[in-house]
């Protein structure tokens, strides 16, 4: 049946439930200009979204790249944070997810504080029985201490992972559970599947997601 399966949704943050492409280009020229050195054009900082920062900025110019960091951050905290939206369908879902019994979470690269003042800002922060994300234990989604805490927490219940990044993908592979690839990001179908023996679905949106094709996975 159904009803009797303990199933948990985890969700990426960036580009699967929110575009925050305008807050990541404001911020990241903040930090240029910061420094008297020249802004760069959107699409190239877009196409960078998804590396770390200091990635980010090493791969424009050789400046020091933590305090670039830490002006980005500057700015993203107090302005870019509000130039953030949800993707179209988003809100509606998880509302129907969360009717229907799922257990809804977050698994962000984020900063933790930052992830949870977003989807406070946002206004759906009350559909997650948890948000993960970037802390001084925790440096990444695949880290052996978060794989823990959500095994150790919920040892009973079926995991899938819905996620735009690679990165996602690897983390289902470390749960040992489905993966639902969503193309609301920059990465297609193919890379999406690209090297898994997973059991993975691809969909343009979350808006897509219906019951039917959860437990088609499990």
């Amino acid at each position: 049946m159904k009803e009797e399966k303990k199933i948990i949704l985890s969700f990426d943050l960036d580009f699967t439930l929110i575009d925050n492409r305008e807050g990541i280009v404001n911020s990241f020229n903040y930090a240029l200009k910061k420094y008297n050195l020249p802004e760069v054009n959107r699409f190239l900082v877009e196409k960078m979204i998804g590396m770390p920062l200091d990635e980010m900025f090493i791969n424009i110019h050789d400046a020091n790249p933590l305090k670039l960091t830490i002006a980005f951050r500057e700015y993203y905290g107090t302005k870019g944070i509000h130039q953030v939206k949800l993707i179209p369908g988003v809100m509606t879902k998880l509302k129907e997810l969360k009717e229907n019994s799922f257990t809804l979470g977050v698994i962000t690269s984020k900063k933790l504080s930052m992830a949870v003042k977003l989807l406070k800002n946002l206004k759906i922060h009350r559909f997650f029985d948890y948000i993960l994300g970037e802390t001084e234990e925790i440096k990444n989604k695949s880290d052996p201490i978060l794989i823990r805490f959500l095994f150790d927490k919920y040892p009973e219940h079926e995991f899938v992972v819905i996620g735009d990044h690679p990165k996602d993908k690897k983390l289902a592979e470390k749960l040992n559970c489905p993966f639902i690839g969503v193309l609301t990001g920059k990465y297609s179908t193919e890379q999406l599947k690209q090297e898994s023996n997973m059991k993975i679905l691809i969909l343009n949106s979350v808006a897509d997601i219906t019951i039917d094709k959860l437990y088609s996975l499990l």
